[in-house]
């Protein structure tokens, strides 16, 4: 456990009481409630994280998890080698991603975000943090990494009940990586990953449920900025739809209503739903997963594994139907 005192020390607070919360704490101070959270990133990527929340506040987006700075004027305490940062508690609830309001809310506050994240100047000790540019070959490199992953599979001599779904499994979400690698080449990425460069914008990169605070007063905060960074827009709009999606069967209307919703704040580019189309493609969730079991980082009891496998597996049916609505209802064609 961490030092209190050095907490109190540093970022001159005195604390009436402290409960861990979802692996973070939650803290009663003489200033308010506040958030504490150890890092496991340098103090460089988060002078990044830093700058882009500070930025955002004063380009017209104030509602973020805001951090406190520390009596040296840095948003961070140190405690022997460890990191923290104490920010503003945001009271409210986890957005509804079944209740069509708060999905139409959160995706326009993604479409505000994006705007307000334009001509962000990283602090100058601050590590840049960047997938620009990176995708093809990041997509290239993961569809590689299904056959060695079924590799080790093999290689195993107790084979798990993951090893054997996995192997079943691996050639659909493989041509499934290559459909995307396709899409992705025939596309404008490049040239929007330019315009990304030179507006100096940056995405959220987690922007899910948990991140998204609906207030009292129907208000949407958005928490927990650790894996922003400079990105194509259309990355955080697919990865939030998938994030929807998964939950409601893959249901093309709801699809429809965020990038409707998005639109009527910032409409996206006829460009822009091609690479979102490689993104809504690419097997992510399949590669993260098998990533986490066979490099074991995450140690989830074996079963849990499987279970997430089997249930990733058994939306293929509507997943495919979702992907051909898409197809057709904005005009992307497969070479």
């Amino acid at each position: 456990m961490m030092r209190e005192f050095e907490i109190e020390r540093q970022f001159d607070i005195k604390i009436e009481n402290i409960k861990p919360n979802k692996g973070v704490y939650l803290l009663k101070t003489d200033k308010g409630l506040k958030c504490l959270k150890k890092i496991n990133y340098g103090t460089q990527k988060l002078l990044f994280v830093y700058g882009a929340k500070e930025h955002l506040m004063k380009n017209g987006f104030p509602r973020v998890d805001r951090y406190c700075l520390n009596t040296e004027g840095n948003p961070y305490a140190l405690v022997n080698e460890d990191i923290y940062t104490l920010s503003e508690w945001i009271e409210g609830r986890e957005c509804d991603f079944k209740n069509k309001d708060d999905l139409i809310e959160a995706t326009k506050s993604l479409a505000y975000m994006h705007i307000a994240s334009k001509g962000y100047e990283p602090p100058e000790n601050s590590k840049l943090k960047t997938d620009l540019g990176r995708w093809p070959n990041l997509m290239e490199k993961r569809v590689r990494s299904f056959d060695k992953m079924r590799d080790m599979g093999r290689k195993k001599s107790n084979k798990g009940s993951f090893d054997l779904t996995y192997t079943k499994a691996v050639q659909f979400y493989k041509n499934l990586g290559k459909r995307a690698m396709n899409v992705l080449e025939n596309s404008r990425y490049m040239d929007l990953c330019k315009t990304t460069e030179e507006d100096k914008g940056f995405c959220h990169h987690d922007y899910t449920y948990h991140n998204i605070v609906i207030d009292k007063e129907e208000n949407v905060n958005v928490i927990d900025f650790d894996y922003c960074k400079r990105e194509i827009r259309t990355y955080d709009i697919s990865a939030f739809m998938i994030k929807v999606l998964k939950r409601v069967d893959w249901d093309i209307e709801q699809a429809e209503l965020i990038i409707n919703s998005y639109n009527e704040i910032d409409k996206l580019q006829e460009e822009e739903y091609r690479v979102l189309f490689a993104f809504l493609l690419f097997p992510q969730r399949f590669w993260r997963l098998s990533n986490r079991y066979y490099y074991n980082e995450v140690n989830w009891p074996s079963n849990t594994f499987n279970n997430k496998l089997e249930e990733l597996i058994s939306e293929q049916e509507k997943y495919m139907e979702f992907i051909e609505s898409f197809k057709k209802i904005y005009g992307q064609k497969e070479e």
